[in-house]
């Protein structure tokens, strides 16, 4: 099923499409959890950050086994029109971006954590927690927005 063709009517398998689905709307989801915490909704705001992190982690381990099972991104890029320097340069920013949001989501997600579960919420007001979280939903957001594009380089055009 995950090979099978997918539903946006490219040549991209299933998973690549809900891949890109997920991160089309990722921001959204983010968003709405950031939102939670400046209406002071404590609790929601950390258990939708962990659903969201677990569930993000989950998509991107399908989409890492899918790229490798399917021949990864030297064979889906032989049909882009765009040229494969211009691919690989794009794509090594998308996963630099990635990977540091990432790490810096999982750390300060588990670093607030630590300090929700002592009850120590000024703790967690009085550190760089706002900051942090508002350069690493940057991160992400372009991270996702590039992860969309990538998928439309390699099957739109």
């Amino acid at each position: 099923m995950l090979f099978d063709s997918g539903f946006l009517r490219t040549s991209a398998p299933f998973y690549m499409d809900f891949v890109t689905i997920y991160f089309l709307f990722f921001p959204v989801l983010m968003a709405f959890t950031i939102y939670l915490a400046v209406k002071k909704k404590y609790k929601e705001h950390f258990i939708s950050q962990g659903v969201l992190l677990i569930i993000t982690i989950t998509i991107i381990l399908v989409f890492e086994i899918g790229l490798r099972i399917s021949g990864g991104f030297i064979e889906y890029s032989k049909e882009s029109s765009f040229s494969y320097t211009f691919m690989l340069i794009f794509l090594i920013i998308h996963i630099l971006i990635a990977i540091i949001a990432l790490i810096a989501w999982v750390y300060l997600f588990i670093t607030s954590l630590k300090l929700y579960r002592k009850n120590q919420l000024k703790e967690i007001k009085n550190s760089n927690h706002k900051k942090m979280g508002k350069l690493i939903f940057l991160g992400l957001t372009i991270s996702s927005l590039m992860g969309v594009c990538i998928y439309i380089f390699l099957f739109v055009f």
